[in-house]
């Protein structure tokens, strides 16, 4: 039974998986084509990224409660319910949008206090514009992601992110080198590449939702169902805030860490992306674990199947904790090869390579932690493992690798043992209270 479970599971995370990549992929593809131009325009693109990466996962975060509670309505066999949270769910993250949207845009003349080159600056304020401007069908679409990945229906949205890498690449040929007779708008052209894409994305998914017969159930009932409710904005916002409250704290404590360790040099700094990276890249993975998880318990929780519950979390976070080993192994293996990729200069493979080490031991629990936060959503648990993620990177993980790194001369070592410590407090304390709670409704 864990077996076929763990299978289904899986089955449902690998388009999910697939779909991260393509995304993760189309920011790498940006900044290449980029980089072949300038590297003040590399480096200004670099600083709008790094500036709007809170910003953004938070509103990812606030998408997540779509499909939490359209696949709880789903498990119930309420294709009623299931069009109402479409439509409220779609209202509030639309307002989201153009919240981070504003607040984005508005506030990018922050770029000139952060003690960065003038003219990378001069580059990067307009392309923030624009790059504020597509946080808006970025996060429609992943708000309709969210309602296909809900209803387990996630082919449909891998499709076109894997469809949106071509297009982008064609739309940056066209307008960062001035091909074909387009104006050579070189990194605004990429900042238009990305709210095209993003566009286009968003309107053949809401056109496949509203036209395809696979979701017709849920449309045709629109006229009674489509229509706004506080209560319904509570539950969607039950889940939301904390969702965003906590990837934008491990998002935020990554940033942190970073800047911390560039505080010891080009060196450090340079290694520390490196380990990071390619820990990003595997965590893929992982999160899309974790989606397929919670989405799966969510929907036994809609049927108060707890013996369902118990049965997929146990078989999840066994996927997890193998996944993860196999990574680990791979880190100590590869761990000198890997940073051949990013660079050759021989301090920083060597110190990239000391910290591969630790990246793969962070492999073990980044993965569990990420399963169990997935798993206690699903059963509409956040507020306590929103304060568990707080304390696993804010009170342990970043004060005890500031505490190893400076005060112990450790370094960078430091700063990723904290990370470990935090995210191994994280991965212990909610698969405990994932386990206790599934055998307390069990009972």
């Amino acid at each position: 039974m864990m077996r076929q479970e763990a299978k289904q599971t899986i089955q449902l995370a690998f388009p999910i998986v697939i779909g991260e990549l393509a995304q993760m992929a189309l920011h790498i593809i940006d900044t290449a084509m980029v980089g072949a131009i300038s590297y003040k325009q590399l480096a200004a693109a670099s600083l709008v990224i790094n500036a709007m990466g809170i910003p953004f996962v938070i509103g990812i975060g606030m998408t997540i409660s779509v499909s939490q509670m359209v696949s709880m309505a789903h498990g119930r066999r309420d294709s009623q319910l299931v069009s109402h949270y479409l439509y409220n769910g779609f209202f509030l993250c639309a307002l989201t949008a153009l919240l981070i949207s504003f607040v984005l845009i508005g506030s990018r003349g922050i770029l000139h206090h952060l003690g960065q080159d003038p003219e990378v600056v001069e580059y990067a304020l307009p392309f923030m514009k624009l790059m504020g401007l597509s946080i808006i069908p970025m996060l429609l679409f992943m708000t309709l992601k969210q309602f296909t990945d809900g209803l387990e229906y996630t082919k449909t949205a891998m499709m076109l992110s894997l469809a949106g890498m071509p297009i982008n690449i064609f739309l940056n040929w066209l307008l960062i080198y001035g091909n074909w007779g387009f104006p050579r708008l070189e990194l605004l052209g990429a900042g238009w590449s990305t709210l095209i894409t993003r566009s286009i994305l968003f309107i053949i998914l809401a056109i496949i939702i509203l036209r395809h017969k696979t979701f017709r159930r849920y449309i045709a009932v629109s006229s009674r169902q489509w229509k706004l409710k506080s209560r319904t904005l509570r539950e969607l916002l039950y889940i939301g805030i904390p969702s965003s409250l906590q990837v934008g704290m491990e998002a935020g404590a990554f940033a942190v860490s970073g800047i911390i360790i560039g505080t010891l040099g080009a060196v450090a700094q340079a290694s520390h992306q490196i380990a990071l990276s390619t820990a990003s890249f595997t965590f893929m993975v992982s999160m899309g674990l974790a989606q397929a998880g919670s989405i799966r318990v969510s929907n036994a929780y809609g049927r108060r199947n707890w013996t369902k519950i118990s049965v997929i979390g146990r078989s999840t976070l066994l996927t997890a904790l193998i996944y993860g080993c196999i990574c680990a192994v791979s880190f100590v293996v590869f761990r000198n090869h890997i940073p051949l990729l990013f660079n050759k200069n021989e301090d920083v493979l060597a110190l990239a390579a000391t910290l591969l080490l630790f990246a793969g031991l962070f492999q073990i629990s980044d993965s569990t932690q990420a399963i169990g936060a997935g798993l206690l959503r699903g059963i509409k648990d956040v507020k306590t493992p929103t304060v568990l993620i707080g304390i696993a990177y804010w009170v342990i993980g970043i004060p005890l690798g500031y505490l190893l790194g400076f005060y112990f001369d450790m370094g960078a070592r430091g700063m990723w043992i904290g990370l470990i410590a935090g995210l191994t407090f994280a991965s212990l304390f909610l698969i405990a209270r994932f386990l206790k709670m599934s055998r307390k409704g069990s009972l």
